[in-house]
């Protein structure tokens, strides 16, 4: 099963989408192998995002991302990284698909709701940042004979 991390940001958190945006999820069949609501430290912020220092965007990407709690996630499944990516939409909301996350939630690329890897090794970056490899747990599900072939 692969796995991908997924944060929901702090404008999804403070319009109280947090259920809508993990409801989503948990539909398509992915299932929640980790999650918790944290404050994202300065120091945490600049780790994770460190692929964007030095662009115009980034001292406002780490003010955004440690402004509010978030919710951060590890979900796993067949393909989760592009199931996740689908489900969230395109970056900017104006252009992403009716249907998704942040077509049908968001307004403005700097608030896009939810943040998902892009890669497997984005993953394997992303994920030990936020989880220890006690946290995340290996489980399965009745159900997944009927979401997998």
């Amino acid at each position: 099963m692969e796995q991908t991390l997924v944060i929901i940001k702090p404008d999804a958190v403070q319009r109280g989408l947090i259920g809508e945006i993990i409801h989503r999820f948990e539909r398509r069949g992915l299932r929640i192998a980790a999650m918790k609501m944290i404050q994202i430290s300065p120091e945490l912020a600049e780790r994770h995002y460190a692929v964007h220092k030095g662009k115009p965007f980034y001292e406002g990407l780490i003010r955004y991302i440690t402004s509010s709690p978030v919710v951060v996630m590890v979900l796993e499944g067949n393909r989760a990284i592009e199931i996740v990516r689908n489900t969230m939409g395109a970056t900017d909301p104006a252009k992403a698909t009716p249907g998704t996350i942040r077509a049908d939630l968001g307004m403005d690329i700097g608030r896009n709701l939810v943040h998902g890897s892009d890669s497997p090794e984005t993953a394997a970056f992303e994920i030990p940042l936020f989880f220890s490899e006690e946290e995340i747990l290996s489980y399965s599900r009745e159900v997944d004979s009927w979401i997998y072939e």
